[in-house]
């Protein structure tokens, strides 16, 4: 078996805050590079002024109807796959592959707001029409672990970070997994475990879509 190094593909890591996404994207594009394939690890919001302004409604330096943030997300998303220097879809086409910490199932696209996963997932049918991830890795961790990585870790806490919050977003998450099931690839993996463990899950589930 040889692991692919020519195709590029997108690969999301998903989960509640507080899983460890940032640490896990690095340990991962770190065994990609030493096996010999290209590869590039990016987060979102970009940088972009819509990505800059949810990063302000996200931490409640500009206040606004929580309805908002989600077709700002769609937007800020839909910038980050198209956009020619730093787009993702440009970087795959290239033969990199691109490991994303959240794509379209985002926490964050209808944190502590009852939208029905249908809307969610409508609304962000532009982005998995353009590129649907290969794998989407969801890392699960019990929420009230979540929450003391958080406060041990955050200088500041952002609006929607707390227990109730945390385990309403995980179930969210679950709700897309099922109306999604056949047409994206899912894996929910135990994301208590120490670093080196769940990137070492991480890399068999990442390796069955990374086969010739």
């Amino acid at each position: 078996m040889i692991l692919q190094k020519r195709k590029g593909r997108l690969i999301a890591l998903e989960g509640i805050d507080g899983c460890g996404k940032s640490t896990q994207a690095r340990l991962l594009a770190e065994r990609m590079r030493q096996e010999g394939i290209a590869c590039y690890a990016t987060m979102e919001p970009t940088d972009s002024p819509i990505g800059s302004l949810i990063r302000q409604i996200m931490t409640g330096r500009v206040k606004t109807d929580n309805r908002v943030i989600a077709p700002l997300f769609v937007a800020d998303r839909l910038d980050h796959l198209l956009n020619e220097v730093n787009g993702i879809l440009h970087k795959v086409e290239e033969g990199i592959t691109v490991i994303s910490d959240r794509y379209y199932f985002s926490s964050y696209a209808y944190q502590g707001v009852d939208l029905p996963m249908d809307w969610v997932i409508r609304a962000n049918e532009p982005n998995s029409s353009i590129l649907r991830p290969a794998l989407t890795v969801f890392l699960d961790i019990p929420p009230k672990l979540a929450l003391e990585r958080i406060s041990r870790n955050r200088f500041q806490q952002e609006l929607f970070e707390e227990e109730a919050r945390l385990a309403q977003v995980r179930q969210k998450y679950m709700e897309a997994f099922r109306a999604l099931e056949g047409e994206e690839q899912v894996a929910v993996l135990d994301g208590d475990k120490s670093p080196q463990a769940v990137a070492e899950a991480i890399w068999e589930e990442v390796r069955k879509y990374m086969i010739d």
